[in-house]
């Protein structure tokens, strides 16, 4: 109930708040991503509906942290970090799932999810000390994260999950692929945001006047809706051979 009444609560924006408009955008586009994702489950074979299911699950967790997100940019005018972390917490680990799910009809291990989503959480805890608990030594943190960040990196483009996934071959293949360029290309947008908020040897960002925020906010409907489309895509190929 609480929930339902903060959904119809409406804050009010200015015109000219970008930040709170790709708030109130990425909260509405990943909740339609969620309806899109859980109606369309019994269209496809049962061993896709577990990636669908997962897929929905990553933009609907997102839509209800951006409902509250928006919420607390309208009434405070700051950036929501311990919110948008805890997003990032529950759905970073559920996209490196994805990895696993679709690399399973090769053969993938548990190990491989396992070591994916500890990756991811090392990424994001160190991320947050450094952007939000321990700011004087923000660079350090952020190396940490960073390190973390191009072991997932090199793991999906040249490691087990590769070897997997040319195992695999055709359409897993090329959702594999795809999924990889979002880690490397779309990913990358959060280290940006992150050096756009913090002081460090990188402080010459700050000179673009770049906003965390509207980074952050484009990056995760970009790659969290992104990421659905590419195993819906892989499944309703599935499904028609």
């Amino acid at each position: 109930m609480i929930l339902f009444t903060n959904f119809l609560s409406v804050a009010k924006l200015a015109t000219d708040d970008y930040v709170g408009f790709t708030f109130f955008v990425g909260s509405m586009a990943m909740m339609a991503a969620s309806a899109f994702f859980f109606l369309s489950l019994n269209t496809f074979d049962k061993k896709w509906r577990t990636s669908i299911l997962v897929s929905g699950l990553i933009t609907f967790i997102a839509a209800v942290h951006y409902f509250y997100m928006r919420d607390y940019w309208a009434a405070n005018a700051e950036s929501p970090t311990f919110f948008r972390y805890v997003d990032w917490l529950l759905t970073v680990p559920l996209m490196c799932v994805e990895f696993f799910l679709i690399l399973k009809v090769a053969g993938a291990k548990k190990s491989l999810m396992w070591r994916l989503i500890f990756l991811s959480i090392i990424m994001l805890v160190t991320g947050y000390f450094g952007e939000a608990v321990d700011k004087d030594n923000a660079a350090i943190w952020g190396l940490v994260s960073g390190i973390a960040y191009f072991v997932i990196v090199y793991d999906i483009w040249f490691g087990k999950a590769k070897k997997l996934a040319e195992a695999a071959g055709g359409s897993v293949l090329a959702a594999h692929k795809t999924l990889c360029w979002f880690v490397l290309v779309g990913w990358a947008i959060y280290p940006l945001g992150y050096m756009a908020g913090t002081d460090g040897w990188y402080s010459a960002l700050h000179s673009l006047n770049l906003d965390m925020d509207i980074i952050y906010n484009i990056g995760d409907a970009v790659n969290k809706i992104g990421f659905g489309l590419v195993i819906y895509n892989l499944a309703i190929q599935s499904s028609e051979k």
